[in-house]
């Protein structure tokens, strides 16, 4: 498979031959719904508690005598079945809902995720946007060109989480050139995962060569798991 190469000014400037075990994966449901879910689960916060009977306060006093009342006998006000009584079976913030993700489940859903996003034509490679500088305007005009020259509709149509751009080495100056554009995300290839993949609709690789080994590295297990 071999896919152009753009420059910021949205002209081809080359190609790039992709691998099949990194942009060719058949698509895996079960793989992806275990995987993406685990992600959500791990970066879920816990924060839902209830109080059971003996937390929530009052009801210490038995409410009447056992006997010879002719009601139904009652041991404290603070029942689950009294109005301002304790909760049964509610949420407990001490519920733990982290998933362990085995290192080779996570590259390989990357992979599958990275396949659909390229058999769907939504990935575009570019040798570089210039971004040497923390300017916001050079990051516009550079996706700007992207659109035209790659047809995509980064910035024609609104919307959120319109596009993720990967950088082989994220520095501080296009973090800042990106950061104020809105539905614009940019993370290092290095940390890419599925969740955050597929929750874009475009997917920019910067400087393709370094960006595909990196994946490929990720891939054979020689770099380190990022979580």
């Amino acid at each position: 498979m071999e896919a152009p190469i753009y420059n910021a000014q949205g002209k081809k400037s080359g190609t790039i031959a992709l691998p099949e075990r990194v942009f060719g994966v058949a698509w895996n449901d079960s793989l992806m719904h275990q995987v993406v879910t685990s992600m959500q689960d791990n970066a879920r916060t816990n924060v839902a508690h209830t109080k059971g009977r003996g937390e929530v306060r009052g009801g210490g006093k038995k409410p009447w005598q056992q006997k010879g009342t002719g009601r139904a006998r009652a041991g404290s006000s603070r029942s689950p079945i009294w109005k301002g009584g304790g909760v049964t079976h509610g949420p407990r913030k001490e519920k733990v809902f982290a998933r362990t993700i085995p290192a080779k489940m996570r590259a390989k859903a990357l992979m599958v995720a990275l396949s659909r996003k390229w058999k769907d034509g939504e990935i575009v490679f570019v040798d570089s946007l210039g971004l040497s500088t923390p300017k916001t305007a050079m990051a516009v005009k550079a996706l700007a060109s992207l659109d035209k020259g790659a047809g995509t509709k980064i910035f024609s149509t609104g919307g959120k989480n319109k596009a993720l751009v990967a950088f082989s080495e994220l520095t501080e100056s296009a973090k800042k050139s990106l950061r104020n554009i809105e539905s614009i995300e940019a993370k290092a290839v290095r940390d890419l995962n599925p969740l955050v993949v597929l929750k874009h609709k475009y997917l920019v690789i910067e400087n393709p060569p370094a960006a595909v080994a990196i994946l490929e590295a990720r891939l054979s297990g020689t770099q380190k798991e990022i979580k």
